[in-house]
């Protein structure tokens, strides 16, 4: 499974290692994401997503189902 946040839709980010000397190497900065189970309520079930952090505040923030209407519509959730 690639490194995507299921609902915000975030990836890596590719950037450089600089070093003192000011050389450059390419490099990844990948997003902050867990497995994490939720219970939705509505459907008396739990979903497994892969989120990041931030995810996870918004979920706390607006609950799940709102959260899962608004991936799907965007399209980063396929479920």
């Amino acid at each position: 499974m690639a490194r995507v946040c299921q609902i915000t839709g975030k990836r890596p980010q590719v950037g450089n290692n600089v070093s003192h000397a000011n050389n450059k190497t390419k490099r990844k900065f990948y997003p902050n994401l867990h497995k994490k189970r939720f219970f939705i309520p509505e459907e008396n079930k739990w979903v497994t997503l892969k989120v990041s952090a931030n995810a996870i505040k918004t979920i706390n923030k607006k609950g799940i189902t709102a959260v899962l209407k608004e991936a799907k519509a965007k399209g980063t959730l396929a479920i």
